[in-house]
């Protein structure tokens, strides 16, 4: 998994590539803990090189929703690939999280 977050203005732009599995879930968990800070503005990933993303990758992406909607701001995931946006429909994440 790789994680490219570049800061502009209000926004973060995040990138995704690879695999949020269980060996990698806490590195990513690392990598977005700045996008949680007060300071922090809205959120925008970068799906389309994400491969696949576990529970425990579920369980970052609603920490990051709740951090970031606690700030009165918004994310969002886009270009999402079929396979891992059927991940967030049968869990009730797309519920949660916006999917463009």
């Amino acid at each position: 998994m790789e994680v490219t977050i570049t800061k502009t203005d209000d926004k973060n732009m995040v990138v995704l590539n690879g695999r949020i599995d269980t060996t990698n879930a806490d590195q990513f968990m690392a990598d977005v803990q700045p996008l949680m800070q007060p300071d922090a503005g809205d959120v925008e990933i970068d799906c389309s090189e994400m491969s696949y993303t576990s529970s425990q990758g579920l369980r970052v992406f609603l920490m990051l929703q709740k951090s970031v909607m606690a700030r009165q701001k918004k994310m969002v995931l886009k270009n999402m690939k079929p396979q891992v946006k059927e991940v967030f429909d049968i869990t009730g994440f797309s519920n949660i999280i916006t999917i463009q």
